[in-house]
């Protein structure tokens, strides 16, 4: 028709977008994996007990020493465990073997030769290098010692921790570092103590308790020094046994499985009973925690060099 108006088709022709690249992938891609290893964190830490957490701080610290078992619900009841007493002043010992100077003891014998007119040092340079050397000498066996007792500590816990027959004692196993080395104490608790009453039989679990602490410290080339430790309330048993007898008798108990357990007799450097005259409680010399078997492995002295030799 000549009057209808003309049909116009419009074509609109679309650009393509520009195009942004794959970097927010990558981006992304990080940010799930970090917020998966926050999840796994965190489940982590809800499902590991306490124990197992010290291990791993313990692990990533070889340094420190491995910390005590103690509070309202362990064997010390919510005490403070403060220095130790010497009432009694001394010692039974049983057994004490002729084994090389503790470093204490060393250190004595080092300063009366030098009182007595020990060979003299030569001054100077030469001296001060020497003695310069020395201290680091002393310093890097002290710090290798630490480790390993560090490390063997920590064996210790874990070994009891992974068996079922003795992991309920963990809190009876109280392990530090001391001047004198590295000190294991088995602890008695009200309703669970390491001996029969009023003898030296130690219980079956207490034998497994020593078993298991033979395995470790038999690693080591330390010497071991025993001591059984009663509380101070008086004890009368038969032949006119006292507190002094009973831990000495205890110890040497402790010795004996400890030498059936693998443990070199040559690496026993004392067995002694201290009765109640190093309580681990000062301020309540009669709680059952004083009754305790107490096995250290001995700090020892590092080699004399030649220059130093008397």
């Amino acid at each position: 028709m000549a009057g209808d108006s003309p049909i116009i088709i419009k074509r609109i022709k679309k650009a393509d977008h520009a195009h942004h690249g794959g970097a927010w992938k990558v981006a992304y891609a990080d940010f799930v994996t970090a917020m998966m290893a926050f999840f796994l964190l965190m489940w982590l830490i809800n499902t590991t007990t306490p124990e197992q957490k010290r291990g791993i701080a313990d692990y990533f610290a070889p340094q420190s020493i491995a910390q005590t078992l103690s509070g309202s619900g362990g064997v010390l009841g919510g005490k403070v465990m403060g220095q130790e007493s010497s009432r009694a002043g001394g010692s039974v010992a049983l057994l004490q073997k002729n084994s090389p100077p503790s470093p204490a003891n060393q250190s004595h014998t080092t300063e009366s030769a030098d009182r007595h007119g020990g060979t003299a040092q030569s001054q100077g340079q030469g001296s001060n290098a020497q003695s310069q050397s020395t201290d680091d000498s002393d310093h890097n066996t002290s710090s290798t010692q630490d480790g390993d007792f560090a490390h063997a500590a920590e064996a210790i816990h874990q070994s009891i921790r992974d068996n079922p027959d003795i992991a309920a004692l963990s809190q009876q196993v109280i392990i530090d570092q001391t001047p004198e080395g590295l000190r294991i104490q088995l602890v008695d608790q009200d309703g669970r103590p390491m001996f029969q009453q009023g003898t030296a039989v130690p219980m079956p679990y207490t034998k497994r308790l020593l078993e298991t602490i033979a395995k470790i410290i038999d690693r080591l080339p330390n010497r071991v020094s025993i001591s059984g430790h009663t509380e101070a309330k008086a004890f009368s048993g038969p032949n006119g046994m006292t507190n002094w007898e009973l831990s000495s008798a205890r110890a040497n108990a402790s010795r004996a499985v400890l030498a059936a357990s693998g443990l070199d007799s040559d690496r026993i450097y004392e067995v002694a009973g201290k009765a109640g005259s190093e309580p681990l409680l000062p301020e309540d010399p009669d709680a059952s925690a004083n009754r305790r078997l107490s096995v250290v492995l001995l700090r020892e002295a590092p080699p004399v060099p030649l220059g130093r030799q008397l």
